[in-house]
């Protein structure tokens, strides 16, 4: 299993980071050992500024290689809700010695996903996540702000990576990111079902 993560796919999202908006996908990827087992998030050693970063996620359910953008909705059929947590500290170091994000991005428990859901369920074109941190909503998104759709996405990754069944797509965060500290609760909606609910430790 992949999991293949797409950065700065919301604008006000690069813009609060200081980023360039980007003219296509920007890709990263994370290990299978990122997924998060059970409901707690330890915060690592390495990092004092570790920051949540809330996502729908793609489940491929078809695999291929140089899909077409007419055919790419036939290659998955469940999405969710996923958290990349992203040791900002060390990105930002990393980043600024032109080195890749790989530690910053893909260290074990880094990805946390929610179940899947029928993709029939939901209108993907604008569809409404969001994520409270203690009870507190701290990002509100929907896929209508994204830059690259889900089968743009798919287009673009199936050019350079063959996607095979199970694969995961983190499809970008919204604006709103922030630091996670000890006895945190964070919450995921998927329109208003709660699909997450995590504590950090």
């Amino acid at each position: 299993m992949k999991i293949i993560c797409i950065g700065r796919n919301y604008s006000e999202h690069a813009k609060e980071l200081g980023n360039e908006i980007p003219e296509r996908p920007v890709i990263f990827m994370k290990p299978d050992t990122a997924v998060l087992k059970g409901n707690d998030f330890y915060i690592p050693e390495f990092s004092e500024d570790v920051h949540y970063e809330l996502e729908v996620v793609v489940k491929i359910s078809k695999g291929g290689k140089y899909i077409q953008q007419e055919s790419a909705h036939k290659h998955y059929e469940e999405i969710g809700l996923g958290i990349d947590f992203t040791a900002r500290d060390l990105q930002s170091d990393l980043k600024s010695k032109g080195l890749p994000w790989e530690l910053a991005k893909g260290f074990d428990g880094s990805a946390v996903v929610s179940s899947f859901f029928k993709k029939e369920k939901f209108s993907l074109d604008a569809l409404n996540f969001s994520l409270l941190k203690n009870k507190e909503k701290v990002q509100d998104g929907n896929t209508k702000d994204m830059m690259f759709s889900i089968d743009d996405i798919i287009t673009f990754v199936s050019q350079y990576f063959t996607l095979r069944v199970g694969d995961l797509i983190f499809t970008g965060t919204p604006k709103g990111v922030g630091k996670v500290n000890e006895n945190d609760i964070l919450e995921a909606y998927l329109e208003e079902d709660k699909v997450l609910d995590l504590r950090i430790l």
